[in-house]
């Protein structure tokens, strides 16, 4: 289950932990600075070992930089933009020799607004050959808003995308929508939509991309702070950025949405041309396809996208037929464990229940909503979603939702909010009373339940979010994760490139480990 993402309060670029022993020469200088204790803040709930990491991979993300980067002829032609250029402290010769960087934190900046750029392209027009020889017409254009396109339309070009078997609901014209319509992904909140379409000469949609300008780089789950602190570290600017994604949503799946045709393949590389063409023209820094399904991450890296990989915690169901049988497989300590954790729920005379569609009062929103405000409050943050958000999308996808709720007599106190896809069972976001703490209840709402949702639905999969290495003894094991990252600025994408392979090979090597390591008995993955 995803701890609740937070939307800045103030700054648009992120802001790191203040320590005592950081200095700053002005309000937009970005420090480098020597620390010896774990990170805080940040992103949603990153372990400490996360952001040790984090921060690794930043500093090589930054030396790369500093190796390569010199000012780009072409981000000199940014147009203006209603911030200040960041004078960022220059540590050269000897100080550079006696300074042992250990990590980098971000001084608050100026917000960020969205630039007022023009999206309307005329429909322009690209050609090639169809499958048979014939020269086909696509038009492409940018919609401000998804309430310019049909949900029917939407929705086919996401069904024909994913299949019936892989449904993924966080792509259906609904859930979009639902986001936009309640003021959670909007321009005012760093998320200005240009979703792109793609029709045929009769009007037909044949494809769709979910897009968004970002003036940060909150809510995406796939962090690039460190490359917006390296644009800034030479005076030029990272954000606007293009990113095509599910806004506040770590879950994979397709992002270019094709319709079934005999030109499928030619429309998915006149939507790439566009993306790219788009990019390009109103001169951003970089264009960003976070969760993409591994084949379209493998397709775009053949088209000048630099290549991500993550990593998340997925439980399978081996056919198993029930909590029990699924027990079965786990190795005796961890089984001891789970159930004894599982018995701490009736020992504190808290009952679960699923509630979905119709089930699914005004009155549970509401105090779910409540829940979920605990829960970025404790994180010192606003949340990206709204109020009306539950309530628009609860009543838009019906029996997809499955709300988890746990009873402490006829009170409420916790939830867990999950959405069911064709084959899987996805955890979205969890809250819990702010009066008591109850052990074990967050465990129990989000992991043991999907998977006994699971079983009871036949899905094969639950994805419980993004982070969590407690997941692993719990019977949830690390996947890979993919993203795109495409950057107009040749010297940073070489720097780029070069630390997404040091990356890598990291992800890899832990993703090893922890398979090696994991909770199941021998022979079973």
């Amino acid at each position: 289950m995803t701890e609740t993402p937070l939307r800045p309060k103030i700054p648009a670029t992120p802001t790191r932990p203040s320590l005592s022993s950081i200095r700053r020469t002005s309000e937009h200088d970005v420090e480098i600075v020597t620390v010896s204790r774990g990170c805080e803040g940040g992103e949603p709930k990153e372990s400490a070992e996360q952001c040790r990491n984090y921060n690794s991979f930043a500093l090589v993300a930054m030396a790369v930089a500093a190796s390569y980067c010199k000012p780009s002829p072409f981000l000199g032609k940014f147009p203006p933009f209603p911030f200040g250029k960041s004078q960022s402290r220059q540590v050269t010769g000897r100080s550079a020799q006696a300074l042992r960087i250990s990590s980098l934190f971000w001084g608050p900046k100026k917000v960020v607004k969205p630039q007022e750029l023009d999206f309307s392209l005329g429909d322009f027009t690209l050609t090639g050959s169809g499958s048979e020889g014939i020269t086909e017409r696509i038009s492409v254009s940018v919609l401000s808003s998804i309430s310019e396109v049909s949900s029917d339309d939407w929705d086919a070009c996401t069904l024909d995308a994913t299949g019936s078997e892989k449904f993924n609901p966080f792509l259906t014209h609904a859930f979009l929508s639902s986001l936009e319509e309640s003021g959670s992904a909007v321009k005012e909140t760093g998320w200005t939509p240009c979703h792109i379409i793609a029709k045929d000469k009769s009007e037909n949609i044949l494809g769709a991309v979910p897009l968004y300008l970002k003036s940060h780089s909150y809510g995406e789950f796939v962090f690039d702070h460190s490359w917006a602190d390296a644009y800034y570290s030479i005076g030029s600017r990272y954000y606007p950025k293009l990113q095509c994604c599910v806004p506040f949503t770590p879950v994979t799946g397709p992002r270019i949405l094709i319709r079934k045709t005999s030109s499928r393949d030619l429309v998915f590389d006149i939507m790439v041309s566009a993306l790219k063409n788009l990019t390009a023209k109103f001169q951003l820094s970089s264009l960003h396809i976070t969760f993409p399904s591994e084949n379209e991450w493998q397709k775009l890296s053949e088209q000048g996208f630099l290549q991500r990989i993550g990593m998340q915690y997925h439980w399978k169901n081996r056919n198993y037929k029930s909590f029990d049988d699924f027990l079965m497989d786990m190795k005796q300590n961890k089984r001891k464990n789970i159930r004894q954790e599982r018995k701490k729920i009736s020992q504190q005379n808290l009952t679960m229940k699923w509630l979905r569609g119709y089930q699914i009062k005004p009155r549970h929103w509401d105090t779910f909503y409540q829940f979920y405000r605990n829960t970025t409050d404790n994180k010192w943050g606003s949340p990206y979603l709204t109020r009306d958000f539950f309530h628009i999308m609860g009543s838009k996808m019906g029996d997809q939702v499955l709300l988890v709720v746990a009873e402490e007599g006829d009170e409420l106190v916790a939830g867990a909010l999950n959405l069911i896809g064709g084959d899987t069972l996805f955890g979205r976001l969890w809250g819990c009373h702010p009066r008591t703490y109850y052990p074990s209840l967050h465990f129990e709402a989000c992991y043991y339940q999907a998977i006994e949702a699971a079983i009871e639905f036949n899905l094969n999969t639950v994805e419980a979010g993004a982070q969590g290495e407690h997941k692993i003894q719990r019977g949830y094991l690390p996947v890979m994760t993919y993203s795109c990252h495409y950057l107009m600025d040749d010297s940073f994408k070489k720097a780029i490139e070069e630390f997404l392979e040091r990356e890598s090979a990291q992800v890899k090597v832990v993703m090893k480990l922890l398979h090696d390591s994991g909770p199941f008995k021998e022979g079973i993955n």
